[in-house]
C-alpha cells in the first residue's frame, strides 16, 4: 500500500508537468515518463537531443538523478525510482519540474 501511494504521488506530479506523460506501472518501483516533448528544447545554448541529454540536464539543473529508458527499450522516456520517502519524492518532483521549466 505504501509503494502504491508513492507511485501515485510520482505519477500525478509528473502528469502535472506540461509536456510529460506517465502511465501507472503495474509492478516494480519505477516509472517511465515520456519526455520526448523536451527534445529539441534548449537551455544556455545547449539543445536537448535525447533522453540521455535530458537526464543530464535534470541532474545538473535539478540535482535529481534519473536514467534514460533506452536500456529498457523506451528511447523517449526517463526512468525514475519511487523507492524513496514521500518527502524525498515530493522534493524530487519539484526539482524535475523546475529543471524542465528552464528548457525553451
Amino acid at each position: 500500500a505504501e509503494f502504491k501511494e508513492r507511485r501515485n504521488l510520482v505519477v500525478k506530479a509528473l502528469n502535472e508537468i506540461g509536456g510529460v506523460t506517465c502511465n501507472n506501472p503495474k509492478g516494480a518501483f519505477y516509472v517511465f515518463p515520456d519526455v520526448s516533448s523536451y527534445f529539441g528544447k534548449s537551455f544556455e545554448g545547449k539543445t536537448i537531443k535525447n533522453a540521455s541529454e535530458l537526464a543530464l540536464h535534470i541532474l545538473e539543473q535539478g540535482r535529481v538523478s534519473v536514467v534514460t529508458g533506452e536500456a529498457f527499450g523506451s528511447v523517449q522516456t526517463i526512468r525514475i525510482s519511487y523507492a524513496a520517502s514521500k518527502e524525498s519524492l515530493i522534493e524530487a518532483m519539484e526539482r524535475i519540474k523546475n529543471a524542465l521549466a528552464l528548457l525553451k
